[in-house]
């Protein structure tokens, strides 16, 4: 079947679009297509700076005829409903629709519609038209005196379709002016000529003899395995980088790549600030010294040009600017760890905090502090925002057996860096710079742990601290940002969480479980930025979803989850426990009949409590008719006692396994004793023997949440 080949070709295309604009393009293309009848048998788009392409094969020549019945009203029924009838099946005439009897209903018309289907050429026209005016791109600008919105200037579309064994035909398309062809262009400077191209493969081969790589991944293999070589060969190890491998292939259709040095004294500055220096400034690979584990004073960068003289001129113009770009960043160093012009001014500020103004890093707490720099207009500055944090770290910090004071310290120095220059410019070294600045002025080891690791973890991926110090801190200023937003009601809506609250909940479920922390999180905040009891609950419900995603990516369900919050009681870990020791108990046969023994109870009961039959309000044992009754009564009485020791106790497994010791009491009870006895008081003492084994139950985990 004949394949369809289409190429966008315009001004650079920016590096971060690239990937989600082939997508956008791959999808939009084949949607229509499949919308229309068309059924195709592989896609695949392509990208690079300057062109947007897509191979769609196996596609019909034709889309499929389709026959259509409408019903229509009765026969004999209003003009009108009958004209309606008529214009919506595209009839003229009454005469052109069949009628149909029913015995029951009466006689009434029915359009027989055949809807015959189209080319190809005319469905993937619209398609691409369509497709090219209402591309979804970030940001889109005109130019010249046309309408039409692309990223760049649009220059030329390429459209051709036919069958392998014979020349394509042109698609013909129209869009702002631009007329669809077979032509394309090579590389901007080094085949900048048109030539015609047929199909995918011969698209492929000529653009590769004219200098562009099409296939964006194998751009990223030719950089990588050229920059490997390179690096291998100056007994150095390159310094991986996915996301810049990215946007360097993005950035060039036929890569090149060659090494250039900067001054060894540059070498002072931390490898994290001449890393992000010469990322952010030139795209620019780094190097490791094997031997020391130390960057090197080299760097790799990647041409889009196959230069005339080796590399030199390129090589040396990247040098020139990243040796001015790492002597801005020293300066900003050693700035950082000199005293500040305005310390003066910072007294009160660091009289408030408990800080020492003869360091650095505490002048610029002070500082941070003395500026009132807003966090939020309705949760006060970042001065106030540290303080809630220290006292929020004390708490957690005792909770957890750490030294309160060691923690007040850490979160008070936290969010220093982000006065300090190197920050400034780099923001995304934020805690790492101040753990840096930190240990240079002698701080505990576990307050530079802090003050690096506290925003962790960002995502899913991201570490978790494991110092109980660090941990106290994140957790804290995790816990001040959910409570904050939710005191002044900000909360996400749908997809919409612009304060990245989901990951500041998932980062606190996350801090508990992986260092084993067994805390009730409602002690730790109470009172904190007045939260109301109301708000505290909504919020605790918020960060139980956020742990219910993770257990159902474990295979936990949320339905457990939302059973085992009993004895969890606001303790993130043993909600964990409880959720994990009941999903294996509801995985046995004495859990599933467990199950099915407490709906039965919880059924009678609710139903019984519906129509206001009286339950009794405690056991008569004296009114017990069946040895089946007393049974259950008495292992009602153990099983409530070994279950509340071992949740007290943290053991939600021993607690469930308590649980599973009803099943044969329930089991016997319901098949000898007949709750709706005649006698009211005996039947009042069974449904208050059925209330207490729902309590029981409940104590451990609600399975009124169970579904199915």
């Amino acid at each position: 079947m004949p394949d369809l080949l289409l190429e966008l070709f315009s001004e650079e295309i920016p590096a971060r679009m690239q990937a989600r604009a082939a997508d956008d393009l791959r999808k939009g293309i084949t949607d229509r297509l499949v919308e229309a009848g068309l059924v195709y048998e592989g896609a695949k788009a392509f990208v690079t700076p300057r062109r947007l392409a897509l191979h769609v094969a196996g596609i019909p020549t034709r889309s499929p005829d389709v026959n259509e019945e409408r019903k229509g009203p009765r026969v004999g029924a209003p003009d009108k409903a009958i004209e309606g009838f008529l214009r919506g099946a595209g009839l003229s005439s009454v005469d052109q629709a069949e009628t149909v009897d029913d015995p029951k209903k009466g006689a009434f018309y029915v359009a027989r519609i055949v809807k015959p289907g189209r080319a190809a050429e005319d469905i993937i026209a619209d398609a691409v038209k369509e497709v090219v005016e209402t591309f979804p791109w970030p940001k889109s600008m005109r130019w010249g005196s046309g309408d039409l919105r692309w990223v760049r200037p649009l220059h030329s579309i390429l459209c051709t379709f036919g069958p392998e064994t014979e020349d394509p035909i042109v698609v013909p398309v129209e869009v702002g002016g631009i007329a669809s062809g077979n032509t394309t262009q090579g590389h901007r400077f080094h085949a900048p000529d048109t030539f015609t191209v047929r199909r995918l493969d011969d698209y492929q081969t000529k653009l590769e003899a004219a200098y562009v790589v099409l296939d964006a991944e194998r751009r990223k293999a030719i950089i990588e395995t050229e920059a490997k070589n390179l690096t291998f060969a100056q007994g150095l190890d390159l310094v991986e980088d996915p996301g810049l491998l990215e946007e360097v292939a993005g950035l060039v259709e036929w890569p090149v790549v060659m090494m250039g040095s900067f001054d060894e004294t540059f070498l002072a500055i931390p490898d994290a600030v001449i890393r992000a220096t010469i990322r952010a400034n030139q795209k620019c690979f780094v190097l490791r010294d094997p031997a020391s584990g130390d960057l090197a004073n080299r760097f790799l960068l990647t041409s889009n040009i196959v230069p005339d003289d080796g590399g030199a001129a390129v090589t040396a113009g990247n040098e020139r600017v990243i040796n001015a770009r790492l002597s801005d960043a020293l300066y900003f160093w050693q700035t950082d760890q000199a005293n500040l012009p305005d310390l003066e001014t910072l007294k009160d500020s660091a009289w408030r905090l408990g800080l020492d103004l003869d360091k650095p890093l505490d002048q610029r707490a002070a500082r941070l502090d003395s500026l009132n720099v807003v966090f939020h207009a309705k949760l006060g500055t970042q001065g106030e925002r540290v303080q809630r944090i220290a006292a929020l770290s004390r708490t957690i910090a005792d909770e957890i057996g750490v030294d309160p004071d060691v923690a007040e310290r850490a979160a008070k120095l936290a969010k220093a860096d982000l006065q300090t220059e190197v920050v400034g410019e780099f923001p995304e070294l934020q805690g790492f710079m101040g753990a840096r600045y930190a240990w240079l002025q002698g701080e505990h080891d576990s307050v530079v742990a802090a003050i690096e690791d506290h925003y962790k973890p960002q995502g899913p991926s991201d570490s978790v601290p494991t110092d109980k110090v660090a941990v106290a801190v994140a957790l804290a200023d995790k816990l001040d940002t959910l409570c904050g937003f939710w005191a002044i009601d900000e909360k996400p809506t749908g997809s919409k969480d612009p304060y990245a609250l989901r990951r500041a909940a998932l980062g606190v479920v996350r801090l508990v479980r992986e260092n084993g922390l067994e805390i009730a999180l409602v002690d730790l905040v109470h009172g904190h930025l007045g939260i109301a009891a109301d708000q505290w609950a909504d919020l605790q419900a918020f960060i139980t979803e956020r742990l219910k995603v993770a257990l159902r990516d474990e295979g936990i369900g949320h339905d457990v989850v939302d059973a085992s919050t009993a004895s969890g009681v606001g303790d993130i870990l043993r909600t964990v426990r409880a959720a994990e020791a009941l999903a294996k108990l509801l995985d046995s046969d004495d859990g599933q009949n467990l199950l099915a023994g407490y709906r039965r109870a919880a059924n009678i009961l609710a139903a019984e409590e519906k129509k206001g039959t009286k339950v009794a309000d405690g056991i008569n044992a004296a009114l017990f008719g069946h040895a089946e009754e007393g049974a259950l009564n008495d292992a009602l009485t153990s099983t409530s006692s070994a279950s509340q020791t071992a949740i007290e106790a943290g053991d939600v497994e021993t607690a469930m396994h308590a649980l599973a010791t009803l099943r044969a009491p329930i089991d016997a009870f319901f098949e000898e004793v007949l709750v709706n006895a005649e006698d009211e008081a005996v039947r009042a003492n069974r449904l208050a023997l059925l209330h207490d084994v729902r309590d029981a139950i409940h104590a451990v985990a609600d399975l009124s949440k169970i579904e199915g």
